[in-house]
């Protein structure tokens, strides 16, 4: 059964393989996951976890992050970045809380899980409600997102923004 948990090396070969096939995670952080060798490959498992700290060094305009991976076994099917705080930026186009699903396994109700499966991480980390956004023409996200309890706020540019509730829903 496919789950959340840290990145590991245990799925590096199926992780570079989905990297290698087309329509890959446009993530910067996840550029270049198909040629990581395997040290270059935990390096970086420890720079995806570390990234959690306050104080960990990071790119400009980046905020710490939770990084999770989706997997079944030593599959990767995806990942999910739960952003712990908001930057200009990340309120008008990214948002708390960001996913990818790797294309072979999509439409098989991976994103909606996984999503459902971060929203209690970011309880966790004081997040109360999280801003999720998606491209307007991406229907798929803008179901993903309202089956998990999300209520559009607006439309800013090309992207359409979501609140998340991510603990129970009162009564």
């Amino acid at each position: 059964m496919a789950h959340l948990t840290n990145p590991r090396v245990t799925v590096a070969a199926s992780l570079r393989a989905a990297a290698a096939e087309q329509d890959w995670d446009e993530h910067s952080v996840y550029a270049g996951a198909a040629d990581r060798d395997e040290e270059a490959f935990a390096a970086w498992i420890d720079e995806l976890i570390d990234d959690a700290r306050a104080g960990s060094p990071r790119p400009e305009g980046f905020v710490p992050s939770t990084n999770l991976w989706w997997v079944e076994g030593d599959q990767y099917l995806g990942r999910v970045q739960i952003r712990h705080h908001l930057t200009p930026f990340l309120r008008e186009f990214g948002g708390h809380i960001g996913y990818y699903v790797v294309p072979r396994v999509r439409r098989r109700g991976h994103a909606t899980a996984i999503l459902a499966a971060a929203l209690p991480v970011a309880a966790a980390l004081g997040i109360e409600c999280a801003l999720v956004t998606c491209d307007v023409d991406n229907t798929a996200s803008r179901r993903t997102i309202e089956a998990n309890g999300g209520l559009l706020q607006d439309q800013r540019g090309p992207k359409l923004r979501y609140w998340v509730p991510t603990g129970p829903a009162l009564a």
